[in-house]
């Protein structure tokens, strides 16, 4: 008998979220991980596009290639952008859970999906990440974010632009600061 699976905290599925810098319609309905995931097939997933939990891509992707276009996967903070890897480039969308705001694991994901796999379709953050911590995450690489505050949303779009410049070099500046200046 397989061993249970501790769930923690399952991010929400807002009907509206941040995508590209604009306040956008959720398209994509995220399944939430459950203790019983074995009794799900790709038979029985609702037509549509779907997000699904990183276990259940894994354990159905060989019978999903039909519906590629149509189905995400989003990882826990405890699970690596090395899981999907190379197969990044195959998901139109890729969520990356949050499930406290001071857990910054999901940062390194973003950033290694981008640069490590070339991973180039939806790169969505979901639940408890901070209004301020929205510049770090579009600089990881993200650039769709399903906020679950109380804040509006397009009150939010500001916080994407914080910062004007930055210091280090990221996913959305190559250079860090000192080799733009032309000081090195």
């Amino acid at each position: 008998m397989p061993k249970p699976v501790k769930l923690g905290p399952q991010p929400e599925n807002p009907a509206e979220l941040i995508v590209d810098g604009q306040v956008a319609t959720n398209d994509w309905r995220l399944l939430p991980q459950d203790e019983d995931d074995a009794e799900i097939t790709a038979d029985a997933l609702a037509p549509g596009k779907i997000i699904l939990p990183y276990r259940i891509w894994k354990a159905l992707k060989g019978d999903l290639v039909q519906r590629r276009a149509e189905i995400g996967v989003w990882l826990n903070s405890d699970e690596s952008a090395d899981l999907i890897g190379d197969e990044a480039g195959d998901l139109p969308l890729i969520a990356v859970h949050f499930p406290a705001f001071a857990d910054g694991r999901g940062f390194s994901t973003g950033r290694l999906l981008r640069e490590r796999y070339g991973y180039t379709g939806e790169l969505r953050a979901v639940g408890a990440f901070m209004r301020d911590q929205l510049t770090y995450l579009r600089r990881c690489g993200f650039d769709a974010f399903a906020y679950e505050g109380e804040q509006p949303l397009a009150k939010l779009l500001d916080s994407l632009h914080d910062f004007s410049d930055s210091y280090q070099a990221a996913v959305d500046e190559k250079l860090p600061l000192f080799r733009r200046r032309g000081l090195a």
